[in-house]
């Protein structure tokens, strides 16, 4: 019975009667496209975006230069150099990433003992130039400055889940 039955369905097509069945219910229903520069459909606020390095609020930075983040990065992105300050604290010289090698994981972020390097919902940029793809200390500093207030609204809307 089962043979006569595939015989028909193959005979009959009705694989392709069921997907036109189907093309023919959503031809007609309401889009949901988002005309995207205009509007913008929600974001998460654990979106994994372009990196940013916060600072304490008296503004000194939080990195530690405990080089976590380097270790755990699955593409190589990060390079650290640190050096010894006169207090006998260990800060960073240099901290780039380099944005071509990144694969926006998280790892760094979950890592990083002090909540210092962070992923912001920054999604819209470019490079137009060689070398532009590597992002420095002082560039991830002024993002972190520039969006601390959405950073840290973030942070506390994912507390719990942490």
């Amino acid at each position: 019975m089962t043979a006569v039955r595939d015989f028909f369905r193959t005979f009959f097509l009705w694989e392709l009667l069921l997907g036109l069945k189907l093309t023919g219910r959503n031809l007609f229903a309401r889009k949901v496209t988002v005309q995207y520069p205009d509007e913008r459909g929600p974001q998460s606020p654990r979106f994994r975006g372009l990196h940013a390095l916060r600072r304490y609020p008296n503004g000194e930075e939080r990195c530690i230069a405990c080089k976590l983040c380097e270790a755990v990065c699955p593409a190589l992105a990060i390079t650290i150099d640190s050096e010894q300050r006169e207090d006998g604290t260990r800060r960073t010289t240099r901290y780039d990433i380099d944005l071509f090698k990144c694969i926006y994981c998280g790892f760094c972020e979950e890592s990083c003992p002090v909540d210092s390097i962070v992923e912001t919902r920054i999604f819209e940029y470019h490079m137009e130039n060689r070398g532009e793809n590597i992002i420095t200390k002082d560039q991830l500093l002024a993002i972190g400055d520039k969006y601390e207030q959405q950073i840290a609204r973030d942070r506390a809307m994912d507390a719990p889940f942490r």
